[in-house]
């Protein structure tokens, strides 16, 4: 609860208490008295009110989680300079200006990304990333605690507390994962759908002039 939602909340239970207080020691309790109570009890309630109402408007930011990984960029081989490009300018805002800690791209059964916290596992996409491409449409899991099937992005980073999936048509994805529960906001996610949107025209003329990734590439690596 922020400090002034607090103090409102502490004003609005003291004006309460000495009402009480007042009414069960006077000896009489005339009509006066008793408007003057009825007024005080409202204005106690209403200060308590404003402390709630206060509270929803204003909540707390949710702690950023301790993550296990290293720092790192790792690009796969054989992409055109132009492809490489844009997977590190793209890669670069989405850690630098919003509250991301990792990011994936996955396309043709390849990663050609990693940046941020990362591990060396194997990714490979589970039910919530075919769901995702099925719908074609992001999917923002805010608390991954709550959703089951979690586990598929722990080969992105273990414990990410927060995962946006963006589909890249029928052959890919961009995954991001954030700091901590409900980090990313709504320009986030139209920032990463229209992201994708680019990134799949350039792989897809990158595609159409040649191997968009070195064939020698293991999927997954």
């Amino acid at each position: 609860m922020p400090g002034s939602a607090r103090l409102c909340l502490f004003s609005g239970l003291l004006v309460l208490g000495l009402a009480v207080f007042n009414a069960l020691s006077a000896d009489t309790f005339p009509p006066a008295l008793q408007r003057a109570e009825v007024l005080a009890g409202m204005a106690g309630v209403g200060l308590m009110l404003v402390a709630v109402l206060w509270t929803r408007a204003v909540p707390l930011n949710p702690e950023a989680v301790k993550l296990e990984g290293d720092q790192g960029l790792v690009i796969a081989e054989g992409l055109t300079n132009e492809l490489r490009t844009e997977l590190a300018w793209g890669s670069h805002q989405f850690l630098t200006a919003t509250s991301a800690a990792s990011m994936l791209v996955y396309w043709d059964d390849t990663v050609l990304i990693r940046r941020g916290l990362i591990t060396d596992r194997v990714f490979h996409p589970g039910e919530i990333c075919r769901r995702c491409m099925k719908r074609q449409e992001l999917i923002s899991l805010v608390k991954t605690a709550l959703y089951p099937g979690r586990e598929e992005f722990d080969a992105v980073l273990p414990g990410l507390p927060a995962v946006m999936v963006q589909p890249l048509g029928e052959r890919g994805w961009i995954v991001l994962g954030g700091w901590s529960e409900r980090c990313f906001t709504l320009a986030d996610e139209r920032w990463l759908k229209g992201w994708a949107e680019r990134l799949r025209t350039e792989l897809e003329r990158t595609a159409a002039d040649g191997p968009a990734v070195n064939p020698a590439l293991q999927p997954g690596t």
